[in-house]
């Protein structure tokens, strides 16, 4: 199975039907992103182990990252890991029947994985925690800490208009400050439905699956393919950076403020302490920098806040 993904060429193989169908699901039906570079590709192997004698648990263990002597890994157990070689541009997707019951940690945490440290690694990206919207072709990066109402803002944003590139991770090439993103999936909590007006939307979420986050937090899973509103057909050009925050404007007319240029660079590292360690981070932050940055408070609706990126993207 052969998909473009992130910029990149990914080709799945595995003799196991059930595993490339979580492939399919995860990546099928995605806008195909092109970087001004040639497309490396990248192989990807899919294992099905048989089922572990010990019992299922209710959560599979945490990844535990190690690495050396060329390999990065990913562990869970000593049936459930990712064996990766960035170099080669090749991963290793180990997992065992058990782990099909669990197919939102099996999707994320180990093939997502495997799917984004090598685009990381291959296209010399900078991995973001973070969402993206935009319009004719530009982007704002949306960044703040869990909870603070990223995906909520992104599902406004979208039943605005606005692009769709991603909801939880964001991909940046620092020179060209192009982003890309997988808009596969959108997750909100039940909390977010009293927000909606519109009665297909609401049943487009409400039919969704309910994954539980390793926090405890639970969301709906809402498929973005299902034509509720327009993908980012083309990796975006970041215009800005805007930090959500979960504090309610002063003045709810007014829900943007520009942050000082000489604090953005704290801020970026200090909402992004993983990416801010990464490859091509200080041309990334050198280039924001010069973009600016804007904090953005709680209105009384979301959609004031999608009104107020729009008005930003221009």
């Amino acid at each position: 199975m052969c998909r473009q993904i992130l910029g990149g060429c990914f080709r799945f193989e595995s003799t196991s039907a059930v595993l490339l169908d979580l492939v399919e699901a995860a990546y099928a039906g995605l806008p195909s992103h092109h970087l001004p570079m040639a497309a490396p590709e990248f192989r990807i192997e899919l294992r099905l182990l048989p089922r572990q004698v010990s019992p299922n648990p209710a959560e599979p263990p945490m990844v535990r990252v190690q690495s050396g002597a060329g390999l990065l890994c990913g562990v869970m157990d000593a049936s459930n890991y990712v064996v990766l070689a960035p170099e080669q541009r090749r991963g290793l997707v180990v997992a065992s029947e058990d782990m099909l019951g669990h197919p939102y940690h099996l999707r994320y945490e180990l093939i997502e994985f495997a799917v984004f440290t090598l685009a990381t690694r291959g296209l010399g990206l900078v991995p973001l925690h973070g969402a993206c919207v935009g319009a004719q072709g530009r982007g704002i990066l949306l960044l703040g800490a869990s909870g603070s109402g990223k995906s909520t803002l992104a599902l406004h944003s979208l039943l605005q208009g606005l692009d769709f590139l991603a909801e939880d991770a964001v991909f940046v090439q620092p020179e060209s400050m192009l982003a890309t993103g997988v808009a596969n999936y959108l997750h909100v909590q039940a909390d977010a439905l009293r927000f909606i007006s519109d009665e297909a939307t609401r049943r487009w979420i409400n039919q969704a699956p309910v994954i539980r986050r390793r926090s405890g937090v639970e969301k709906f899973e809402a498929d973005l393919r299902q034509g509720h509103g327009r993908l980012a057909a083309v990796p975006l050009e970041l215009v800005g950076v805007v930090f959500v925050c979960d504090q309610p404007a002063d003045d709810p007319d007014v829900l943007l403020s520009v942050i000082p240029q000489h604090e953005i660079a704290d801020g970026l590292r200090a909402d992004q302490a993983y990416a801010s360690g990464q490859p091509g981070w200080h041309r990334f932050e050198q280039q924001m920098m010069q973009l600016g940055a804007h904090q953005l408070r709680r209105g009384h609706h979301p959609r004031d806040a999608a009104t107020a990126l729009s008005r930003l993207l221009g």
